[in-house]
């Protein structure tokens, strides 16, 4: 009896819930493997559904704005849809003059969660096969859309030398992106840059691929979480893929004149490092070529370097429309078509801009490509969805957007950013400011203009969203006469008034000017098919502000318009003069250095920057950023980044940067001590490197010890001097603090001749010290 009710129990399974589950496609079932499920979707395609798939159209156009508080989606994402299914957006929130979305016309957060979530519910419900959309956003520095909490640009990120506060800011930009429905945030800019003139310098990390490495992986980390289900994180584009940030003569885009071993050593290990420690999900590639080949169709970048060695498996984004500059401005493909062919063929998954990889299907039916190509692609980009669970969970909520994104927690993040990244250069004594001034001038371009605080890629924002310099020193000093001039534009001169900004000075107690450079888009501004600016050298109008971001490169230095003859100015009236520069790339200090009594770089602060800064000169918070890249006295300098090692003397000036990499002060001073070098374990750790760092001052203070190494005697030349580990040491006055550095088999390899990746017998030289030019620290290890 027991058999035969087993048995009826078993023929119910098999003739009735088994042909339920069978009739759920494979790939739609959440507990099956991914790889199969993968597989599944894949076999069920067509031939046009998979290169929809592979295709990333822009997506600003996508909505339709029905009512203040309602959107809907618009007619041509149903016909792009429609036709085949797109397997990526890219920048559907994003709002700017390019876009022509404003703070009227573009989305707040809970508007923006609904827009995202109706085009998702179009892709599932309204498809042959109900593929959800990965939604690409730009989050850089913070996501680029209205609402969106602002940080500092990434130069100033890297001034905080602080991965754990870069991790937890990677965390609010993924949070707030994945709450108004982005799966992919673009960033982080992971380019060395050693080229200042370069318009994209403040979208880098700086100059060194060791500090690079290090926060960038940090801020992947932060971003993308361990769990990619859990809906409050998204997954990281680390751009570009390679050498994006030296190009030739400093003209955005251009070829890196670089050797492969330069590429391995020094331009590739930051990238390494998000991929093997950071697990990033995406990469972009870059537009520029290396040794002639384009970096979007060089299959040794994509495929030998990328997966093969480093074991990446993501999926990889051209740069905007830079699949079509294989043909149309590198001139290695006689059509757009054939471009597309090498670059799926190099291991390009994903085309942003998608007007080459809609050629592949007739590429494919005329047998000039192999489906297999096309087969790989998709599946790569297939299993980020799956892990994703976006096709059990497509949907956000915009209750949860409207609440959480730019929360009173995410400002603070953003103020501590600011401050940590804002570095002291010179103190005569100035600084901090007592809290009892009575009478204060704040001066110059950038003491109260936005958008010269938030840099390029940012989206319009609310006027009190954003505190300025102007803003936070009236806030400090309620009861004081702080007298506000502009004094002059950043480049414009026909509204200068200088006179009038000297009278505010004489009235004051102390001059803080605030100069230097602004990436601010406007609405007059045009703009080249992949978003740059362009520079126009039309006059009888006001000039704008913007010398920087992205198609800005510059071929000086200087600052620009009336701002050195403010300077002088106010310099003149014998008033303690405090200088700070907001820019996004080292600007020529030389008359700052020398006149003001104190100087500072702030870099693009972001929404919080006047506080940032206001913390800093009111001695709320004691500074400890450190400058990521070397400040060039001249022009004729470059390139001056630190790892060429001292450089000598030109005939007509000194061949030493003003400022160093990795320099900064303090309210308080420190002396290191007790360097003592012992081997490690011989496996992971070679060798670890102790000292005493003591607080000498009379405040309490942060330190950013910094230990250097240099290989003395190399098969190969190597550069003289390195970054291999840096820490932040938080000290009471008097204190001390032992500190240990580890360097292992990684920091001490180089590329041997043969370009194996190798640690070479011999001597090592330790330099520790506060910064790349001050090492009082040293000494020396062998390594057999």
């Amino acid at each position: 009896m027991k058999k035969h009710t087993l048995w009826m129990v078993a023929a119910c399974w098999v003739l009735g819930l088994a042909p339920l589950q069978a009739q759920k496609p494979l790939y739609k079932q959440a507990d099956a493997p991914i790889e199969d499920r993968v597989k599944d979707l894949v076999g069920r395609m067509t031939l046009e559904e998979k290169v929809g798939q592979i295709c990333c159209p822009l997506g600003w156009e996508m909505y339709t704005k029905t009512g203040k508080n309602s959107v809907t989606i618009s007619e041509k994402y149903k016909q792009q849809m429609d036709k085949a299914p797109i397997g990526s957006y890219w920048a559907v929130l994003r709002a700017d003059p390019w876009t022509q979305k404003t703070l009227e016309t573009g989305l707040n957060p809970e508007l923006a969660a609904k827009a995202l979530n109706a085009m998702q519910k179009y892709a599932v419900e309204n498809t042959r096969l109900g593929i959800p959309v990965l939604f690409a956003e730009e989050c850089p520095h913070g996501h680029m859309a209205i609402g969106a909490t602002t940080f500092p640009t990434s130069i100033g990120q890297a001034s905080t030398w602080n991965e754990d506060l870069i991790r937890r800011m990677g965390e609010v930009i993924g949070l707030e992106a994945r709450l108004q429905g982005a799966n992919v945030g673009y960033g982080p800019v992971l380019d060395i840059a050693r080229e200042p003139r370069w318009s994209r310098v403040e979208e880098t990390f700086g100059e060194d691929p060791y500090l690079t490495g290090i926060l960038g992986t940090a801020f992947v980390q932060g971003m993308q979480g361990t769990d990619a289900k859990d809906g409050r994180h998204v997954y990281a584009t680390l751009k570009h893929m390679a050498a994006y940030g030296v190009p030739r003569g400093g003209h955005n885009g251009n070829p890196a004149d670089i050797s492969l071993r330069a590429l391995l050593d020094e331009y590739l290990p930051g990238f390494q490092r998000a991929v093997e420690v950071g697990k990033a999900a995406t990469v972009m590639t870059s537009y520029n070529s290396i040794d002639g080949v384009p970096c979007t169709g060089n299959p040794y970048l994509l495929d030998t370097i990328l997966r093969k060695r480093w074991g990446f498996d993501g999926f990889v984004y051209s740069d905007l429309v830079s699949i079509d500059g294989i043909a149309g401005t590198h001139h290695v493909a006689a059509t757009v078509q054939d471009a597309a062919i090498q670059a799926i063929e190099a291991g390009t998954d994903m085309d942003l801009g998608a007007s080459a990889y809609s050629k592949l299907v007739d590429a494919v039916k005329n047998g000039k490509v192999k489906e297999s190509y096309i087969d790989r692609a998709v599946s790569n980009v297939l299993r980020l969805k799956f892990k994703m669970g976006l096709f059990e969970n497509p949907y956000v909520s915009p209750e949860q957007a409207k609440k959480m994104v730019n929360s009173e927690e995410h400002k603070q993040v953003a103020r501590e950013v600011a401050r940590e990244g804002t570095v002291l250069l010179k103190n005569t004594g100035v600084l901090p400011l007592g809290k009892d001034l009575k009478n204060v001038a704040v001066i110059g371009p950038n003491a109260d203009v936005i958008y010269n605080y938030l840099g390029d890629y940012t989206a319009p924002q609310e006027r009190s969203k954003v505190v300025t310099l102007l803003d936070a020193i009236r806030q400090r000093l309620p009861n004081a006469n702080v007298y506000y001039e502009k004094g002059c534009a950043i480049r414009d001169t026909t509204t200068s008034d200088i006179p009038a900004a000297v009278e505010a000075a004489k009235k004051a107690d102390v001059v803080i000017v605030a100069v230097g450079g602004s990436s601010a888009r406007d609405f007059k501004t045009k703009y080249i098919e992949t978003g740059a600016a362009t520079v126009s050298s039309e006059g009888n109008e006001v000039v704008s502000d913007m010398e920087c971001g992205e198609g800005f490169d510059r071929s000086t230095l200087n600052l620009l318009g009336d701002q050195e003859k403010l300077i002088k100015a106010l310099a003149a009236t014998g008033k303690p003069l405090v200088i700070v520069y907001i820019a996004g790339r080292p600007l020529l200090m030389n008359l700052a250095s020398e006149v003001g009594d104190a100087l500072l770089m702030a870099w693009y602060p972001g929404e919080q920057g006047g506080n940032g800064i206001a913390d800093v000169l009111f001695g709320d918070y004691n500074p400890s950023g450190r400058l990521p890249m070397s400040v060039p006295r001249n022009v004729g300098q470059l390139p001056i980044h630190y790892s060429q090692g001292v450089q000598r003397d030109y005939m007509d000036g000194p061949g030493t940067p003003l400022y160093a990499f990795g320099y900064g002060l303090s309210y308080t001073t420190f002396t290191y001590s007790n360097l003592k070098l012992t081997p490690g374990d011989g496996k992971n750790v070679l060798q670890k490197v102790t000292c005493t760092v003591t607080n000498t001052g009379n405040c309490d203070g942060t330190e950013i010890a910094q230990l250097y190494i240099n290989d003395e005697v190399s098969s190969v030349v190597t550069p003289p001097v390195r970054l291999k580990g840096f820490q932040r040491i938080e000290l009471k006055k008097g204190e001390s603090r032992e500190v240990t550095f580890e360097l292992t088999a990684k920091d001490l390899s180089i590329y041997d001749r043969n370009m194996n990746f190798v640690v070479e017998p011999g001597k090592f030289n330790v330099m520790v010290g506060s910064a790349s030019d001050n090492l009082p620290l040293k000494g020396s290890f062998e390594v057999e």
